[in-house]
């Protein structure tokens, strides 16, 4: 699932006598990387993970000097605030996501179809950090939104997804991540968590709310069958008590990855996912601010429709509001927060996938409900945009390291790059079946 992308092509500008560079944002190293390994002036090439570096500019990587504000409310407190932790806050806008859009939609010719697109920049999504050196980057966001609040006298909240488990993506192969278990994995996750939070503890009044591992927990309620998934069993439990931890000590509004009714929906699954997501919250010490689960991440389900989609026959619970109604009792009888948010990020479009296990750049997705907090439900928080739309789910290049059978079936678009890159031809479907439209 993850993220690096793009800012205006500056390739333009360099006179035709200059030795050829890759442009700012652009991809400038990784395994099989064939393309230009120098940088344009202003940027330098970093490693993102195994199969992908990038030209990052000078003020991305620079960590914030910004002193903490004292004009808004703290949120780093014991004792979480009472109902909604988005209630009051104003939604940071990713400036890295924001590069992303500018640049999508300078490349889009229909005039019609850039000015759609170009309103994607203005709706909050989360912000990956799925590899250690983006840490020091949570810090600039950080301060960027307690300089805003200082400014504007708002309350503001910062989004993350915290995603780089060792072993990562066990059952599947498009997100590998750059630990193992079996080299130091487990203690090189728990400094990457510290890294996290020893940005986040300079900032004390700037709200985060952060969605912990996707697929992780998941994975050991079904697929304990596949080899790597039963090996990093514990390895995701202890990782994932320890960031909950972690961030919990410092005001952090947790919600663990819960999959979604395609997967953990199934009546059957019910019961042990709420065990096991009941038993994390226990051996963590029932922390606080441990909200509850986040669904739907990087997926395409409906929150809620009267037209079931035909792969979801069998299941009652063929749309996350319906799961999220079945899990939560199970959930609340353990003593587990049954507190939701919801991934519509894009789920505009139904009826598109051959099977309900399609995930990798399904065909002719669209960008699903703005970010809001008219749930229609008092156990969702927000309908939110956790998987930035345009950056890839997987490559369709069946000689990558990382290629994933998911994405070169019939429902995937293609050709597609590397996990996390920037997928052009994705987003620009995403902003023309966008549903509301943009």
């Amino acid at each position: 699932m993850l993220k690096f992308g793009a800012l205006l092509a500056l390739t333009s500008l360099i006179p035709a006598f200059v030795e050829a560079v890759a442009p700012v944002w652009g991809q400038c190293g990784g395994n099989g990387w064939s393309g230009e390994t120098a940088c344009a002036s202003g940027s330098t090439c970093v490693k993102s993970n195994d199969w992908y570096s990038q030209c990052i500019t000078s003020s991305t990587q620079a960590s914030s000097t910004v002193q903490s504000s004292t004009a808004a409310q703290p949120s780093t407190t014991s004792t979480p605030a009472a109902g909604n932790p988005y209630d009051g806050y104003e939604i940071y806008l990713s400036p890295y996501y924001a590069d992303e859009v500018i640049a999508a939609a300078a490349a889009i010719t229909d005039p019609t179809l850039k000015a759609k697109a170009l309103k994607v920049k203005d709706i909050p999504t989360f912000t990956w950090f799925d590899v250690v050196a983006k840490t020091s980057q949570l810090g600039t966001y950080l301060a960027d939104a307690d300089a805003k609040a200082k400014t504007t006298g708002k309350k503001y909240l910062v989004q993350i997804v915290v995603y780089d488990l060792p072993d990562r993506d066990c059952a599947a192969l498009a997100s590998n991540g750059e630990f193992t278990i079996a080299n130091n994995g487990l203690n090189n996750y728990k400094g990457y968590v510290d890294k996290l939070a020893a940005e986040i503890k300079k900032f004390p009044n700037v709200r985060v709310i952060a969605v912990i591992e996707p697929d992780s927990l998941a994975n050991m309620v079904t697929n304990m069958g596949v080899t790597k998934c039963q090996g990093a069993a514990s390895a995701y439990k202890e990782g994932t008590i320890y960031a909950v931890k972690k961030l919990s000590e410092l005001g952090v509004y947790s919600y663990l990855d819960a999959g979604h009714a395609g997967w953990l929906g199934w009546l059957p699954n019910l019961t042990p996912a709420a065990e096991l997501f009941a038993q994390i919250y226990k051996d963590a010490g029932s922390p606080p601010f441990l909200r509850g689960l986040a669904t739907d991440v990087a997926n395409y389900n409906a929150y809620t429709t009267t037209s079931p989609d035909p792969v979801t026959q069998g299941s009652p619970n063929y749309d996350e509001l319906k799961y999220i109604t079945s899990l939560a009792p199970e959930l609340q009888s353990r003593g587990f927060p049954a507190h939701f948010i919801v991934d519509q990020g894009r789920s505009g479009v139904q009826n598109i996938r051959k099977e309900w296990g399609d995930w990798c750049n399904v065909k002719n997705a669209g960008f699903g409900t703005r970010p809001t907090l008219n749930t229609g439900s008092s156990l969702v928080d927000s309908i939110v945009w956790i998987k930035p739309g345009g950056e890839c789910d997987g490559t369709s290049n069946t000689s990558a390291v990382r290629y994933d059978g998911h994405c070169g079936k019939e429902s995937a678009h293609k050709p597609a790059p590397e996990a996390g890159t920037w997928f052009q031809a994705y987003f620009e479907n995403l902003v023309k079946y966008a549903n509301p439209a943009l």
